[in-house]
């Protein structure tokens, strides 16, 4: 069986700070206003969603107890939708969106929601621990660094230098802004309220569209200090990479993806579902997984995936119309596309987490959608959607316009 998109909605990205626009929305409740409005916008009973799947990579606290379902709840779905959060990390949007698909195709639900949110200026980002990090015996054997120093040698193992990934960052910030004064995302954004109603943000508030060479230029890299002062990260990761001299630092605020709050949905479901509903499809969901890569680095998962998705259709890296590559840093962007010989002007043309942010768990559902709504705008065809995952991990899906 097949599985389609028949919608995709997200909020707007709020600065992941106490001074952020949507500081004030708790996480449940942010991630309650966008799955209101997938029935609202379709008009559909709640009730025949079959499943709420949303990604939230750090759900403790507030975030915790299985976010989706209460949040469907507090959404006033029906009371026999369920819920179930899945975590993983940056992939978890996509991921929730790709289990929504499987559940679609195999025939256990005919409508799903995938989706994610993530508030990082009330969650902070780690704040639930974790082996990976704090377990002397499992950092050893992994040759654990942190991804900003990942990045950094991923940068320096394939050539890029401060300047390339200064102009990458550059480049997403006017891409985002052409977008946005452009309106290439007003089908899919859903301005977010405040309890009495009245409008928090609808527009993505950590874009930086002054941003040029010579401002970044100012910026101290921000990995340097935790690799270089010992006992540092950078040993670490020349154990694992021992014909490399020395890490170059080329990372920091401006060519990394920004902490913002955010939520997303995607519906899918069924063909005999969408006729029965009169939901018009979207796209078609071609094909869809996660691979595992060097957990040191962390950030090769996107060429990983993409080779493993191509492979799997039959499909060329020309049959890909365009490509959504997560921002997590510049230099996972630029490898990808040395990787696979890409086209620059297929990759991420509307910008990406450098400029609008990175709110881990909705991410993936959010660049989705992207990825459709410039399909439709553009009359192109299919896409290909991936994203570097913590732990050394890749997800992607490939889509096709209907």
């Amino acid at each position: 069986m097949e599985a389609y998109i028949y919608d995709a909605i997200r909020s707007p990205r709020g600065r992941g700070k106490p001074d952020g626009a949507l500081h004030e929305v708790t996480p449940v409740a942010l991630a309650a206003q966008v799955l209101a409005a997938i029935p609202d916008r379709n008009g559909i009973d709640s009730a025949q969603i079959g499943d709420v799947i949303l990604g939230c990579v750090t759900p403790v606290g507030e975030q915790g107890a299985d976010i989706a379902r209460v949040a469907a709840l507090m959404a006033g779905y029906h009371q026999d939708v369920p819920g179930v959060q899945v975590n993983r990390f940056c992939g978890s949007g996509l991921e929730a969106v790709n289990i929504a698909a499987a559940k679609v195709m195999s025939g256990e639900v005919a409508l799903a929601i995938g989706g994610g949110v993530e508030s990082m200026s009330r969650v902070p980002m780690m704040s639930d621990g974790g082996a990976l990090a704090s377990d002397p015996a499992v950092a050893y054997q992994t040759y654990f660094v942190p991804q900003g120093i990942g990045a950094d040698l991923l940068a320096t193992l394939h050539g890029f230098t401060r300047t390339a990934c200064d102009a990458f960052a550059v480049e997403s910030q006017r891409r985002a802004k052409r977008a946005w004064d452009e309106g290439r995302f007003d089908r899919s954004i859903l301005p977010i309220r405040d309890v009495i109603g009245q409008v928090l943000l609808d527009r993505d508030e950590h874009m930086r569209p002054d941003a040029d060479l010579q401002a970044l230029g100012t910026l101290k890299p921000a990995f340097e200090d935790m690799g270089r002062k010992m006992p540092g990260f950078d040993a670490t990761a020349l154990l694992r990479y021992p014909t490399v001299e020395r890490i170059e630092h080329v990372h920091h605020a401006g060519n990394s993806s920004g902490i913002v709050d955010g939520a997303a949905a995607v519906l899918v479901g069924s063909p005999e579902a969408g006729q029965r509903l009169g939901l018009r499809p979207r796209a078609r969901i071609r094909a869809m997984g996660s691979i595992g890569s060097e957990p040191t680095i962390m950030l090769t998962g996107p060429e990983r995936i993409a080779r493993k998705l191509l492979d799997r259709t039959g499909l060329s890296v020309a049959d890909i119309d365009l490509w959504e590559i997560n921002e997590a840093f510049a230099s996972v962007v630029l490898r990808t596309i040395q990787a696979l010989d890409l086209d620059p002007d297929r990759v991420n043309v509307n910008g990406g987490a450098i400029a609008m942010g990175h709110p881990l768990g909705a991410t993936g559902a959010m660049i989705l959608g992207t990825a459709l709504d410039e399909l439709e705008r553009s009359g192109r065809q299919t896409a290909l959607v991936c994203l570097c995952v913590a732990a050394g991990m890749g997800t992607g899906a490939i889509i096709e316009r209907v």
